[in-house]
């Protein structure tokens, strides 16, 4: 028996779980139709495989019609749901992990124009400015209604066996009754503490007399909304202590703030550069105050930090769930006393900030997270060993060097630098992006760890690489910036690079030319600003950053208007001439024949990349294949059988942004999927 606190067991009610970790509830959005099919199922069995006591899926899952789907949630007024949450609870059974589910109705915290465009409705015409709809203002039919709802949820999701449900009160509808500041009903459910916990009481008591007294009924609260006129600590943990003398409610999840805007989401679910476990010692306090089973999860992004969350008594399970979204083996790792090969979240919150961007969770550096039915976790040996040279460290190359050491082949990588990392590297010079040094260190550690050859400090041509005898050649070179985009003087500007690397010293007045909207611009915006200089982002899209997404945009925000910058849309950068010891910029308007100047004594352009690939087409015409992917047998995950050449020395292949310009997470997924099968 493990000493390890995270390893020992908890019994909740009826249900013991076998360790202290879980995955809270969250929304991958991979449901079909409203339904958690094969890829939800798929993504939740690894973690169970993995040794997690308990997942808890379908972050939000709307109990009726007039609560649309604003990020992939599963429906649970569908009669279908039930034996497809069945399936996924059984699964997950067979590894011995439990399966939950949180329940919902999301008021205001959504969209009419989803679903069946139905109004959405709240405690008051107040919208919410993350999903910026005007709701309704709820009548006594519409809570009879939902309650009823909440009721056949529970209902249906104890028919599919789960262990257990969690109501959602934080941000949606249960909740926006408890806040003063939405809450504009008049008695009996608005008004005093009373009153505007009455729908919940009301909810809670609907759910028991259909699910009876033995099921497992939790809530995700938040008792210390962080905001004026929200509900206060203090107000927060009476609710805790009679939900705890309800006696119907049998564990608290806990979390803090409030999700009404991106800034103040982005503070209750921190990122990158946020401080770790900021809502702990919180948790542990209304955990003494209500002497409830407590939950909780907010940057618990290692197992030091959840080891401490048990041992001291502040929580009795520990959730780690984007820790679990970048490694689905925590548990196993830790049993087996390979803690140190954990891959790490580097808090880049790509997973939650592309659920609404491109429509599900994906993590920046683990591409097989929500591609379990055709990625690996683990990668299989290959039953025909074969040397494999990469050119190129950064991540792309990084991947593929451990990708196909995991198969078993000898592997050598070529690195210009002196160091691994390529664009990693410099984004991870911004201290706030440090974490972002872990794509790598965790690649390269495990590379040593396969016994992959390194030579750094070379700058490989044709000759280095026919020396190592290839017989499979993968280029991941990378590329350069672009900053030739102007009609006139394209040599009098400095690319986004220049600034982060420190080559260039900022201006005093800069405009900073983002034709991207990657991360380059802002961080090379926010170095400038740090200086004391004047600042203009100008981009020719109608938003700025639109790559950035929402969460990752706010520390950005909060930097950049501590100073003097300012944003300009829906303008693209044409010329740039010299006047005397500054800069005449020019901007033109995709909308018209318009014309706008700035002077400034310093242009930075943030164009992207283009391809370093001189010595992929080196390579080229001794390759078998001649640099073909067969792109059938690449989404099938089959072997690359092209035989273009039958002379070839060697398969040729190039990955990441020696193809394109695209992002750390493409130019990882190219690397996997593709050596997977070599």
């Amino acid at each position: 028996m493990s000493n390890d606190p995270l390893l020992q067991p908890f019994t909740l009610k009826h249900l013991t779980l076998k360790n202290r970790l879980l995955l809270t509830s969250h929304e991958p959005a991979y449901g079909e139709d409203g339904l958690p099919k094969d890829r939800y199922r798929a993504y939740h069995v690894e973690r169970a495989r993995g040794g997690v006591a308990l997942t808890m899926t379908a972050g939000s899952a709307v109990v009726g019609p007039d609560s649309p789907p604003a990020f992939g949630n599963l429906l649970l007024y569908k009669d279908e749901v039930v034996p497809w949450m069945r399936q996924l609870v059984d699964e997950c059974h067979d590894h011995g992990a439990a399966v939950m589910i949180q329940v919902t109705h999301m008021g205001r915290r959504t969209r009419w124009d989803r679903g069946d465009w139905l109004p959405v409705v709240g405690p008051s015409h107040e919208r919410e400015a993350a999903h910026r709809a005007f709701p309704k203002r709820i009548e006594d039919w519409d809570i009879a209604r939902i309650t009823a709802q909440f009721a056949d949820a529970a209902e249906r999701m104890k028919e599919a066996g789960v262990d257990g449900i969690e109501l959602q009160a934080y941000g949606q509808l249960l909740a926006q009754f408890w806040t003063p500041t939405i809450n504009d009903l008049d008695p009996p459910y608005g008004g005093s503490l009373d009153n505007r916990l009455r729908f919940t009481v009301e909810v809670l008591d609907a759910v028991r007399n259909r699910v009876g007294p033995d099921f497992i009924v939790g809530m995700r609260v938040v008792p210390d909304e962080q905001m004026p006129g929200g509900v206060t600590r203090e107000e927060g943990a009476e609710i805790a202590r009679r939900l705890k003398g309800s006696g119907k409610v049998d564990f608290l999840n806990i979390v803090r703030g409030h999700i009404d805007t991106d800034a103040g989401l982005t503070d209750l679910i921190p990122i990158q550069g946020m401080p770790s476990a900021p809502h702990l010692d919180f948790a542990g306090e209304i955990r003494a105050s209500s002497q409830m089973p407590t939950f909780h999860a907010a940057r618990i992004q290692d197992v030091a930090t959840a080891r401490h969350a048990v041992a001291s008594g502040l929580l009795d399970m520990v959730g780690m769930t984007r820790a679990h979204i970048a490694d689905p083996h925590i548990v196993r790792k830790l049993m087996s006393g390979q803690e140190d090969r954990i891959r790490p979240c580097v808090g880049a919150n790509y997973c939650l900030d592309r659920i609404y961007q491109g429509g599900m969770a994906l993590c920046i550096h683990n591409a097989a997270s929500g591609r379990e039915e055709t990625m690996p976790h683990a990668v299989p040996p290959s039953p025909q060993p074969r040397r494999v040279t990469v050119v190129g460290a950064g991540p792309a190359g990084l991947e593929a060097a451990r990708v196909a050491a995991e198969r078993g082949h000898s592997v050598t990588v070529f690195e210009a630098a002196d160091q691994p990392g390529g664009q990693v590297r410099l984004a991870a010079l911004q201290p706030r992006r440090r974490e972002m040094e872990q794509i790598v260190s965790w690649r390269m550690a495990e590379c040593e760890r396969l016994g992959v050859t390194f030579r750094f400090n070379t700058f490989a041509d044709e000759a280095d690489v026919l020396d190592t005898a290839p017989d499979v050649v993968i280029v991941a070179t990378g590329g350069l910036p672009h900053t030739e985009v102007l009609t006139q003087g394209n040599e009098l500007v400095v690319s986004a690079w220049d600034i982060l690397s420190g080559d260039v010293k900022p201006g005093a007045n800069v405009l900073v030319y983002d034709d991207a909207g990657d991360h380059a611009a802002l961080q090379a915006a926010q170095a400038i600003a740090e200086t004391g200089a004047e600042v203009e982002v100008v981009t020719p899209d109608r938003t700025f950053s639109p790559e950035i997404m929402a969460m990752n945009l706010v520390p950005y925000m909060r930097a950049l208007q501590k100073g003097k910058t300012t944003f300009t849309v829906t303008w693209r950068l044409q010329e740039v001439r010299r006047e005397g010891n500054l800069l005449r910029a020019t901007l033109g308007s995709d909308y018209g024949d318009f014309r706008r100047e700035r002077i400034v004594d310093q242009v930075v352009v943030n164009h992207g990349t283009r391809p370093l690939d001189e010595l992929y087409f080196d390579l080229k015409p001794q390759s078998s294949n001649g640099g073909e992917v067969d792109y059938d047998a690449l989404i099938a995950g089959a072997p690359q059988r092209v035989a273009r050449n039958p002379s070839g020395r060697f398969q040729l292949f190039r990955i990441g942004d020696a193809v394109a310009a695209r992002n750390t997470h493409a130019a990882i997924y190219d690397a996997l999927r593709l050596v997977k099968d070599l």
